[in-house]
């Protein structure tokens, strides 16, 4: 017998119809795991934008001023600091400037700071030194001038921060290989329940004449079209929870990290693909493992 394509989609759909209740478990299981799967996706991918966000500010060292600062002290306090030893550059930023480079980094959610009656963000300066080194220097003294606030840096602190989010990203990337595993042990007994209830039909089979791919075709294609809509659920579903996340919690997210979630459309069309790539490769994996025994023998 060959393989024949029509024939095969025809088997596979009968199949998932002749065994509704399995089928439905096999979705409800693999969409259960592929939520699990994305939220750490989820998790690992915005640690990681904070972890940039925060390697990017390593070399600046930002200089909140007190509201009754003006023009001329602004100005003398950008040459003082011009003139001290390693620093590259100096920038003036007003507090709808900061606002906008806040809008910025949060993309397509940056509408949100829209609903601010009053901006929270204080007048800065911002100093960028040649050396991280240096920036020790330009705190101690700004800690000598008037007219600050306040003084952002701090050095030991996102070190510690970048070595608890590579923890917890690699804590994350174990638990996602663990949870991969899990699922393909779960396609695979749930195909080798499917065939041990068809175990005389197959026997009957491999007696006329069937090839080895011509009985696997249908179990193959019915978990991977049972995969497909687990993945599509799952994005779902995931998008729907990660939209709540982002328009509820966004605004405090940002003020506390100083970048915004990442965005929901990069996530949900990553995931997409991601979910979609794994459930052709684990429906593969689970369908030559659960029937091996029964078609090599």
């Amino acid at each position: 017998m060959i393989f024949r394509p029509i024939m095969t989609m025809r088997q596979a759909v009968s199949q998932i119809g002749r065994n509704l209740a399995m089928t439905f478990a096999s979705l409800f299981s693999i969409t259960a795991i592929l939520l699990i799967l994305g939220f750490f996706f989820i998790v690992v991918v915005n640690i990681n934008n904070v972890s940039q966000s925060i390697k990017e500010n390593f070399g600046t060292v930002q200089i909140n001023l007190l509201d009754e600062c003006d023009e001329e002290q602004i100005a003398v306090l950008i040459d003082e600091f011009n003139n001290m030893p390693g620093v590259e550059s100096v920038v003036f930023q007003t507090r709808d400037e900061a606002l906008e480079h806040m809008k910025t980094k949060w993309g397509d959610k940056g509408h949100l700071l829209d609903s601010l009656e009053v901006n929270p963000l204080p007048n800065a300066i911002v100093i960028t030194v040649r050396q991280l080194e240096d920036a020790q220097g330009v705190v101690d003294s700004a800690k000598t001038k008037e007219g600050i606030d306040k003084i952002n840096y701090a050095q030991d602190t996102i070190n510690k921060l970048i070595k608890v989010s590579n923890a917890i990203q690699l804590g994350a990337l174990i638990l996602i290989a663990c949870l991969l595993v899990i699922s393909i042990i779960v396609v695979s007994n749930t195909i080798k329940l499917t065939v041990i209830a068809r175990e005389r039909e197959i026997t009957i089979m491999k007696y006329i004449g069937a090839t080895n791919w011509y009985i696997r075709g249908p179990f193959l294609l019915a978990g991977l079209l049972i995969g497909i809509f687990s993945a599509l659920i799952s994005s779902g579903l995931i998008a729907i929870v990660y939209n709540y996340v982002v328009n509820n919690f966004g605004l405090d997210f940002a003020l506390i990290m100083s970048t915004g979630f990442v965005s929901e459309a990069f996530l949900v069309k990553n995931l997409i693909i991601i979910f979609t790539a794994l459930r052709i490769s684990i429906g593969g994996c689970g369908s030559i493992i659960s029937m091996r025994r029964f078609l090599d023998r």
